[in-house]
C-alpha cells in the first residue's frame, strides 16, 4: 500500500512523496491520519531556526488518527483502555526508550535516546501524511467516547506543553493573576487551563486580532496588543493586577523579545514559565538584579511526557461543549498544501491550522 507525506527535504524545501505504509510491528500500530495539526515548532524546523535536522523527514508531531492495524500483542492503548480498528487516537510523538537513566530513575521525557523524527523512506508517524506508523515505544491513546477530533486537535501538543509546563513549574491557583505573551495554541493552551484553574486576571499579549478574540472566547480576562509601546503594554497591565505585578507570567510567543519583556512584566515573588523558546535560537539581555529584587522564579519546559498528552485528550474531551475548542480551527490544508499551512501559521493568520488528509 502507498500514501502520500509533507516531506523536508532540506531547509525551507518542501515535497509531497508517495510512500510505503507499512505493517505495524509487535507492539505498535498503524493509523490513517485524521487531522495533522501545524505548530508553530514546526515553522522553526522548516526554517532551519530550530537547528539541522535528520533530512529528509515527514513533518507533523500532533495527529489524531483512526486505527487501521495493531500490531501483535496490542490490545489496548497505552493507558490500559481497550482498542480496535476504527478507534481514533492521538500519540506522543517521541517515541522513547524505556531503558535509561532519563526514562527510568527520573521518569523524565525526553530521554538521550529518544527519536523525534524517522528517515521518510522509513515507516514513520509523521502526521502531514495519510498514514501514521506507530512504533512498540511510542504511547497512544483512545479517544473518548464522544470526543470531537477538531476539539482535540485545536490545541495539539500545545495543551500538553502547557501542563508540562505547570507540572514542573507549579500550577495556577485559585485568584492567581497571569499574563500570556502570545495567543497561538500554546497560549492559547495556557489561558484555557489559567481560566479553568480559577485565576481571577488572565491577560493576553499579541499582535493578531483573531487570536486576541479567541483567547478572550477560552477566558482571557483582557487582551493587549503587541502593536502598543512595551511600556504601555506593561501600564495596562499593572493597572489591572495591582501594583505587585502579575503572580505568573507565561512565555508563549516563541520570539526571542519577549523574555527580557517577560522579565520586566513579572511581578513580586512570581514565576516566569517558559514554553514557546524552543525553536528561536539565540539570546537576549536581562538585568539579572531583576531577578533577585523580585524574589523571582524562572523555569521552562519542553517536550510534554505521555501523561500531558493523555490529559490534554482527556480534559479537551470534558470541556468541548462548554468551551468552543473545536472552533479554533480556523484553517484546513491538504498533504500537498503544507507550505500554505505553515505560512498560515507563521503570519498568525490562522489561529489553528491543520493538515485534513482528506482534501486532494
Amino acid at each position: 500500500m502507498k500514501g502520500r507525506a509533507t516531506v523536508l527535504v532540506e531547509t525551507n524545501r518542501l515535497e509531497t512523496w508517495e510512500v510505503n505504509v507499512h505493517s505495524p510491528e509487535p507492539g505498535g500500530a498503524l493509523v490513517r491520519t485524521v487531522l495533522g495539526g501545524v505548530c508553530g515548532s514546526d515553522v522553526h524546523i522548516m526554517t532551519g531556526e530550530a537547528g539541522e535536522m535528520p533530512f529528509p523527514i515527514i513533518l507533523g508531531h500532533e495527529g489524531v488518527g483512526e486505527i487501521i492495524e495493531l500490531g501483535a500483542g496490542v490490545s489496548t492503548d497505552y493507558a490500559g483502555v481497550p482498542v480496535k480498528p476504527g478507534d481514533l487516537v492521538v500519540w506522543s510523538p517521541i517515541a522513547l526508550c524505556h531503558r535509561c537513566y532519563s526514562c527510568t530513575i527520573l521518569e523524565e521525557t525526553p530521554c538521550e535516546n529518544s527519536r523525534y523524527f524517522e528517515d521518510a523512506s522509513k515507516p514513520n508517524w509523521g502526521s502531514y501524511a495519510d498514514f501514521a506508523w506507530l512504533p512498540n515505544s511510542m504511547p497512544f491513546y483512545r479517544l473518548p467516547d464522544g470526543a470531537i477530533p477538531e476539539a482535540v486537535a485545536a490545541l495539539g501538543c500545545a495543551l500538553p506543553t502547557v501542563l508540562r509546563g505547570f507540572d514542573r513549574c507549579g500550577p495556577v491557583r485559585f485568584g492567581d493573576s497571569v499574563v500570556v505573551q502570545g495567543a497561538g495554541p500554546v497560549g492559547l493552551s495556557a489561558v484555557l487551563v489559567a481560566a479553568q484553574a480559577g485565576a481571577r486576571e488572565v491577560i493576553v499579549i499579541d499582535a493578531a486580532p483573531a487570536r486576541l478574540e479567541a483567547a478572550v472566547k477560552l477566558g482571557a480576562t483582557a487582551t493587549v496588543s503587541l502593536g502598543l509601546p512595551q511600556e504601555e503594554r506593561k501600564r495596562m497591565i499593572y493597572d489591572r493586577v495591582g501594583k505587585q505585578g502579575p503572580d505568573i507570567v507565561i512565555e508563549a510567543a516563541g520570539a526571542l523579545p519577549a523574555f527580557p519583556e517577560g522579565v520586566d512584566l513579572s511581578g513580586i515573588h512570581s514565576r516566569y514559565i517558559i514554553l514557546g523558546l524552543w525553536g528561536a535560537i539565540g539570546t537576549q539581555p536581562i538585568s539579572p538584579r531583576d531577578l533577585t529584587l523580585k524574589n523571582l522564579t524562572v523555569g521552562g519546559a519542553s517536550f510534554p511526557a505521555p501523561k500531558n498528552y493523555y490529559h490534554g485528550m482527556q480534559f479537551a474531551a470534558r470541556i468541548q461543549h462548554e468551551v468552543p475548542l473545536a472552533e479554533l480551527v480556523s484553517h484546513r490544508f491538504g498533504i500537498s498544501q503544507a507550505a500554505e499551512a505553515l505560512h498560515a501559521t507563521k503570519t498568525g493568520v490562522a489561529t489553528k491550522a491543520v493538515i485534513d488528509p482528506s482534501i486532494s
